[in-house]
């Protein structure tokens, strides 16, 4: 499995963290999501490559946006 980490801007709560986890857990590559709202950080765990774009736009469609991408590694 990869991972990849990346921070998100607006979310301040369980509820936040919730929508987002949704959004991203709907993506077909993804097997893990880890969201932080306190840090804004969200850990993805995904066994194909991410299609950063769809990553991003479901961010947007929770109602959130990216603030920065980390970089993926291999676990």
């Amino acid at each position: 499995m990869s991972e990849f980490e990346f921070w998100v801007n607006g979310m301040t709560c369980e509820h936040c963290e919730r929508a987002v986890t949704a959004e991203l857990s709907a993506l077909p590559e993804i097997v893990d999501v880890r969201v932080d709202a306190a840090s804004g950080r969200v850990h993805l765990g995904h066994d194909t490559p991410l299609d950063l774009n769809a990553v991003e736009s479901a961010v947007e469609d929770a109602g959130y946006t990216v603030r920065s991408w980390h970089t993926t590694t291999n676990a």
